[in-house]
């Protein structure tokens, strides 16, 4: 049969056209012109446990496979990790900061007499710390349970503190973003869901997002569609897969281990996922795995192996 100039076959193109299904088409030209990031990152909570005892070698098996970049998961390694990196030819272009440095909860995290907080200090030293060591981006990772608002007040009042720290991270030569879970798209009592709040509210040229796209994925959302209508407001884009028939959840802490996959080994459209978020002003992307089978190394080739047969 006959091939359309897409590449699609004549019955695929009459099939879609009879359906009128102009998404679908749309997502089938995405796929076939979307490519892997040149640049492609690795956040290092993959591989959280092996750069305790094996940082450098762990750094250069990274480097090795191809990834050129690294986003850090905690501020207190972030003088030893980044000239390493650095060393091996890896660009720390982002680190997770806890979300009292923003909020100032720090009951909700143990507290501000716990060791973590007192090694960390004030948002402007840590915003201090990751312009020193050359990075672009401070990330606030995560809201514990405890702090997470009930209501669309309390998270319009979050987006604003985030607003605020987004105009101190500028000073200190940064940007500011906000890495979603799956919390965000549970819908509250007034029907409203956090993410649309934060993205409504947010104002991007002080605060944007790292949207993780299998955080969107479980909870039922269509990551391609959320970064299709959020041009310009997402910088940071967190690639991984979800595995197939995996049930919808929007608490985290429900996700069983075996759910997260290599990218392409699972149900996520990254090729349609790509092409959107190269439209939408994606600048940084970043494989990561909360949860691997076994080595995460092994787990990150086969991402990167994946991701690069694209191009």
């Amino acid at each position: 049969m006959t091939d359309t100039p897409n590449g699609w076959t004549r019955r695929q193109w009459l099939q879609l056209t009879a359906a009128g299904t102009v998404q679908a088409a749309s997502l089938m030209t995405a796929r076939a012109e979307a490519a892997a990031p040149a640049q492609l990152g690795v956040q290092l909570y993959t591989v959280r446990e092996q750069v305790k005892t094996q940082a450098q070698a762990t750094l250069k098996a990274i480097a090795d496979i191809g990834y050129r970049e690294i986003e850090l998961f905690e501020l207190n390694t972030l003088a030893a990790i980044a000239p390493m990196a650095k060393a091996l030819g890896l660009t720390p272009v982002s680190i997770h900061i806890p979300a009292p440095l923003v909020t100032g909860n720090w009951d909700a995290w143990g507290g501000a007499s716990g060791a973590g907080a007192t090694a960390i200090g004030t948002l402007d030293k840590a915003f201090d710390a990751a312009h020193s060591n050359g990075l672009k981006y401070a990330v606030v990772s995560y809201l514990q349970p405890a702090e997470r608002g009930t209501s669309a007040a309390a998270y319009e009042k979050f987006a604003d503190q985030l607003n605020r720290a987004g105009e101190t991270a500028q000073k200190a030569g940064l940007t500011l973003g906000y890495h979603n879970h799956g919390f965000e798209f549970a819908p509250m009592g007034d029907d409203k869901r956090p993410i649309d709040i934060l993205l409504s509210r947010l104002d991007p040229s002080l605060a944007r997002l790292e949207l993780d796209v299998f955080w969107v994925s479980i909870t039922g959302a269509d990551p391609v569609e959320l970064i299709a209508k959020s041009k310009g407001r997402i910088a940071l884009l967190h690639l991984k897969d979800k595995a197939k028939g995996a049930p919808r959840e929007t608490d985290e802490r429900k996700v069983a281990k075996a759910t997260f996959a290599e990218v392409g080994n699972g149900a996520l459209d990254f090729p349609a996922i790509l092409k959107a978020a190269q439209v939408s002003g994606v600048e940084h992307y970043f494989v990561e795995q909360d949860q691997t089978p076994g080595d995460p190394i092994v787990s990150l080739r086969q991402s990167y192996d994946y991701l690069h047969k694209l191009a």
